[in-house]
């Protein structure tokens, strides 16, 4: 019987996988957190839970997010919730009129578009560059669409890895303020710096402007936790807290809120993002190599951070097309299609560094090597 969301073929080396492998997830430390967390007041967490978020717990959120993403948070501006899916999700039903206008980046994370499509919104998208969200142009763009909310992920972004300057996010502030315009920052992989320390967090915003941000312990803890957060200006968070939702079921996801506590009481997770960073530096640093010699004419931007490569195929290949090639040589990508709004992208491709060791990266990179030469004959 399945017990995770993807299982694999055991001879496939799936790069396009988006989350860490099993190595990686710490269940030494989840057990520690849960034998400090029930010894203690184990039982007030199995009961429906505080709206917003325990409150303790939410104090020693805002001490890790202070450490990690550049500015000290009130712990009365964030909510619980379970994962970043959610609260994006959560988030377009409350704030988001059905039908609206909805801007994204060129390319963004495919499975956020998939998400914005389920609540029938009409997607747009804005071009990117090397550094992220292009800003100039982009207020007038902003005023002849007329959308509800722009969502994106400024730092170590997904699909591309790129990193939003911090001049161009207080560029895009100032325009999100004069338009009022909802700006939602998807800000996960922000704590997973290998190479690059990122401007703060769009967090700090959030007194001063229509801005939400998204943060998770899905990729810098271990996925099944099944839980996120949100930061906002006061007004927003009362309205989440106040939603039907959680009137009918209370706050989300309060028993693994009880044990992260405890993680972040005992300071066990900053030595695990240090080890987790470490190894993933160790894996770019061999997937760039290999990609360099198995897979000459593809170009791409050595990532700083995050979970991802963001390749370019050459000689005009189609990455789509070479999927099913790749999957009967035991190799997967994610081709760029998926990850565009406007069926573009479809010479890129993305691949992940997290979910498997180096050496098995390293096959990986090689197999896609042996695609790319069929692909070109």
């Amino acid at each position: 019987m399945q017990i995770a969301q993807v299982d694999l073929r055991s001879d496939l080396i799936d790069l396009g996988i988006g989350q860490p492998g099993l190595p990686l997830l710490p269940a030494d430390i989840i057990r520690q957190a849960a034998d400090h967390r029930m010894a203690r007041d184990g039982h007030a967490y199995l009961q429906y839970g505080a709206e917003q978020g325990d409150g303790w717990f939410r104090e020693a959120l805002a001490t890790f997010i202070s450490r990690t993403h550049g500015f000290a948070p009130d712990p009365e501006r964030l909510f619980v919730t379970a994962g970043a899916s959610q609260a994006l999700d959560l988030i377009a039903t409350l704030f988001v009129p059905a039908g609206s206008v909805v801007c994204v980046e060129e390319p963004s994370y495919h499975l956020a578009l998939n998400s914005l499509r389920d609540h029938r919104f009409q997607l747009e998208s804005l071009p990117t560059d090397d550094d992220g969200l292009i800003i100039d142009g982009l207020e007038a763009r902003l005023a002849e669409l007329r959308p509800a909310m722009l969502y994106l992920i400024p730092t170590f972004q997904n699909p591309t890895g790129a990193t939003l300057p911090a001049e161009r996010r207080e560029r895009l502030v100032e325009i999100a303020r004069r338009l009022d315009l909802l700006l939602v920052a998807d800000e996960v992989y922000h704590p997973l710096g290998t190479d690059l320390a990122p401007p703060a967090s769009f967090g700090r915003y959030v007194n001063e402007a229509p801005v939400l941000t998204l943060g998770s312990f899905s990729k810098i803890l271990a996925p099944g936790l099944r839980l996120g957060w949100v930061q906002g200006g006061a007004g927003r968070i009362r309205r989440m807290v106040e939603c039907g939702l959680l009137d009918s079921g209370g706050g989300l996801n309060p028993f693994v809120s009880g044990l992260v506590r405890s993680v972040l009481e005992l300071d066990l997770l900053e030595p695990h993002l240090e080890r987790l960073t470490t190894e993933f530096r160790a894996r770019i640093g061999a997937m760039a190599e290999v990609l360099n010699r198995h897979c000459p004419g593809v170009t791409f931007s050595l990532p700083r951070g995050g979970y991802f490569f963001w390749g370019r195929l050459p000689d005009g290949l189609d990455a789509s097309a070479l999927v099913p090639r790749a999957n009967a040589l035991g190799v997967g990508f994610r081709p760029g299609a998926l990850f565009s709004t406007r069926n573009g992208l479809t010479d890129r491709f993305r691949l992940s560094f997290a979910p498997y060791d180096t050496d098995t990266l390293v096959e990986g990179v090689r197999r896609l090597g042996r695609v790319l030469d069929a692909g070109r004959r």
